[in-house]
């Protein structure tokens, strides 16, 4: 239709609909709390629009009502999308564990840094913990939620890698006041880089109030032009301890760009991330092993062909570069767990038919080396359901496979070796596959996704 054609209101209606498919772009991609600035931003806009909708003149025409009344409801959707984006249970959970890295910043970090004794190792295992939880968030794709729980892993992981390298440069000790009038301005400056560095865990944190990005910047600009203007001349140990410092604040100031960094899509949006394409190949080459195991009736031909191949494909898992994305690094885990379970599974077939070849030698064994044997034929059954099963926890099925791989755990436990040493390793053999089992079977079912 001609726009020039068009009634006055129409024309008010689509440019206010222009501006609101705007603003429904930093809607799908808001990743932060109701009480952030851009949230009150967003939704100021939003009502906004929606007052400008309200004021335009009908004049009675029922196409203008029905134009202004799309019109309102696009709006009033997208504001119940920021609300829910804000307050999804996901987002609060991500948030709850940014809280509790703060606290363990707030409490050991800081006096750390002030002077304080040297970090524990509760202090290390705690946030290791926080990055493990966080990874295993569940965004169901959501937009939001994968760029709330990126932000908030390259912040904890980049207070890891802080720490690490603050811990490691005190290790190395400065030069001797006395082996060049240079080295005490360079050690001097070192001082206020172990500073910084406390400064800037704080910022990254959020539990500084006194400080900003800005500043922290200028800080370490000037730091770096002080050690430019030092006469090291002819003095190479100086001039590497000075390169040394340097290199030290340069790391510091890349920190500094982790938000900007956090709003790229393709940093949050692993899907097409490399390292992530080059797990799902990988996988898809284990899923063929797999599905021609599984129906393949005669399996002995394939089993050293296919076990060759899921070695190899674990030689290449492990080629795969992380980076320091522990999203990437846990898709890479549960990558090999697969490959290895399958592994596991051809193994066993194997020893269970190489143990029906020799019926002579199996009349003769210890009654309790028989019982854990005839467990180990029962969880190679059941390893093969567990293989092929697709469902989530709320199936039937599943819970028929965590029963009957409990009663296998049981059943083991009932087991007397009767101090027969083969039989006791046997049993212990038999009882971390069962968990091993279990453990898959929880792993494919806890919905996770990169």
């Amino acid at each position: 239709m001609d726009m020039g054609n068009q009634h006055p209101s129409i024309k008010r209606l689509h440019e206010i609909q222009k501006e609101v498919k705007e603003i429904e772009q930093q809607v799908a991609v808001f990743s932060g709390l109701s009480t952030d600035r851009d949230y009150k931003k967003l939704e100021r806009s939003l009502t906004k629009q929606l007052f400008e909708i309200d004021s335009v003149d009908t004049e009675g025409k029922g196409d203008i009502q029905q134009a202004r009344k799309r019109a309102a409801q696009e709006t009033e959707r997208l504001l119940k999308e920021l609300e829910q984006n804000a307050n999804h249970p996901r987002r609060l959970e991500i948030e709850a564990l940014f809280k509790e890295a703060q606290s363990l910043v707030e409490r050991e970090i800081t006096p750390f840094y002030k002077g304080g004794n040297c970090i524990s190792d509760e202090f290390e295992e705690g946030i290791q913990d926080i990055v493990l939880r966080l990874t295993q968030v569940k965004t169901g794709g959501k937009v939001s939620l994968r760029k709330a729980r990126y932000r908030t892993l390259t912040k904890v992981c980049a207070v890891q890698e802080i720490i690490e390298s603050g811990v490691k440069q005190q290790l190395s000790l400065p030069l001797s006041n006395d082996a060049h009038p240079s080295v005490s301005k360079i050690n001097s400056v070192m001082c206020d880089v172990n500073k910084a560095r406390g400064t800037l865990i704080a910022l990254l944190m959020g539990v500084s109030s006194n400080d900003t990005c800005r500043h922290l910047s200028c800080v370490l600009t000037g730091l770096i032009a002080d050690l430019d203007a030092l006469d090291v001349c002819g003095r190479t140990e100086i001039r590497n301890y000075r390169k040394e410092v340097v290199e030290e604040i340069n790391k510091l100031q890349k920190y500094l760009d982790l938000d900007e960094e956090a709003n790229s899509t393709h940093a949050y949006d692993l899907a097409q991330n490399q390292s992530i394409l080059k797990i799902e190949e990988i996988r898809k080459k284990m899923k063929e092993v797999n599905a021609l195991l599984l129906k393949t009736e005669q399996k002995q031909d394939l089993y050293l062909g296919s076990k060759a191949e899921l070695q190899g494909l674990i030689a290449h898992l492990d080629e795969v570069s992380p980076g320091k994305n522990p999203c990437i690094r846990e898709a890479r885990r549960r990558a090999v767990i697969e490959v290895q379970t399958l592994i596991t599974y051809i193994d066993l077939k194997e020893a269970l038919e190489k143990r029906q070849m020799y019926p002579e030698q199996t009349a003769a064994e210890h009654q309790s080396h028989k019982a854990v044997w005839t467990v180990l034929g029962n969880l190679s059954q059941i390893q093969q359901e567990v293989i092929s099963f697709d469902g989530n926890r709320t199936d039937k099925n599943y819970m028929r496979l965590e029963e009957l791989l409990t009663k296998q755990l049981l059943a083991l436990d009932a087991v007397d070796p009767q101090g027969d040493e083969r039989c006791k390793a046997a049993r212990k053999q038999a009882v971390k596959l069962a968990q091993n089992i279990l453990y898959y079977l929880d792993m494919k079912t806890d919905e996770w996704e990169y």
